[in-house]
């Protein structure tokens, strides 16, 4: 079977020819025709070779491809090839096996997506798939992901998705954890981001003119604001988040680089699941180049005595505090 990124297509030029049964297609006119499509499709000359034609109608014969009843007929000395029967078509039959299991692991992975409102419907759609196209059902769950199906402000994300899609103005009445009582921000949303198993809105705050995160659990009630225009956003998410771990990142905090010593049992972890996209080792130290955040210090405080933190010095001084406290707890 060939392998190159043309296949599918041949396949299909070469099912529209032996269909044909008003032509006869020996192989220098499949070649021909195949060459001439392809030129087409790709925008360059693309020659199909005697040999590649041959191994396609193997393929579209066998079981593993589309058991097409491919026939050689002779006419003189020379062959042509067509469908035995005039009703078939590789676009008529049943998905092959390897496409029922990728179709299978698909629906699999539909089927763990729990906790999230608004995508019940899901589950409809995935029995009528299985059931449409005769899938085997696993009898047990073969695969989990981390979700908190508990979490509150879930309810929140459908809603919030579809604002964000239609550009509209919300006034969101929210209560942070330090914040005594709940307060309304003016916010033109941009962004939805998943981080330590926690959703959070990114956008715009009409009233101090920057960029906002709201987590969607700390959010009490949503309403839609059409008193003022939606403000399109410019951000770069990916740029956004590229200096950061987590989803705080202040405008007022420099790049700094985050030297990180770990114990021999600890690295061989860190090597293998990066803290962050500019990690680097050398000499048996860990280079981080990022704004420090909370959600930096976190990390780095759950590592516990596996990590020293050599640099920068101020970075040093509030994980050593931090430290220092939690052993006057426990003292």
């Amino acid at each position: 079977m060939a392998t190159n990124k043309h296949a599918l297509i041949r396949y299909k030029l070469l099912d529209k020819c032996f269909s044909n049964k008003w032509k006869r297609y020996f192989i220098d006119d499949l070649i021909a025709y195949c060459t001439e499509e392809l030129t087409t499709y790709v925008g360059s000359e693309t020659k199909v070779s005697r040999r590649q034609l041959l191994d396609d109608i193997t393929f579209m014969r066998s079981e593993a491809g589309y058991q097409a009843p491919i026939v050689s007929m002779k006419e003189g000395k020379r062959v042509f090839y067509r469908y035995d029967s005039t009703d078939f078509s590789i676009l008529k039959q049943p998905l092959n096996a390897s496409e029922q299991e990728q179709i299978q692991q698909a629906l699999e992975t539909l089927g763990r997506i729990k906790g999230i409102p608004q995508l019940e419907w899901l589950n409809s759609v995935q029995a009528k798939l299985s059931s449409g196209l005769k899938l085997d059902q696993q009898q047990k769950p073969v695969i989990s992901f981390e979700e908190n199906e508990f979490l509150k402000g879930l309810e929140h994300l459908e809603p919030l998705y579809q604002f964000i899609i239609h550009k509209r103005i919300l006034d969101i009445k929210y209560q942070g954890f330090r914040q005594l009582e709940p307060v309304v921000y003016t916010i033109h949303p941009y962004y939805l981001k998943q981080y330590n198993n926690r959703w959070f809105l990114f956008g715009l705050n009409e009233g101090s003119g920057q960029i906002q995160n709201l987590a969607l659990d700390r959010i009490q009630e949503i309403a839609q604001l059409d008193s003022l225009p939606y403000k399109n956003s410019a951000m770069d998410f990916d740029d956004y988040f590229y200096d950061i771990v987590g989803v705080t990142n202040s405008a007022e905090r420099e790049i700094e680089q985050v030297i990180l010593k770990f114990s021999m049992g600890r690295l061989p972890y860190i090597l293998s699941k990066p803290i962050h996209g500019s990690q680097r080792y050398k000499d048996g130290v860990i280079y981080l180049n990022l704004r420090i955040n909370k959600e930096l210090e976190s990390l780095v405080l759950s590592f516990g005595s596996d990590v020293e933190v050599l640099e920068p010095s101020t970075f040093r001084q509030t994980i050593k505090e931090i430290f220092a406290n939690i052993g006057q707890i426990y003292s």
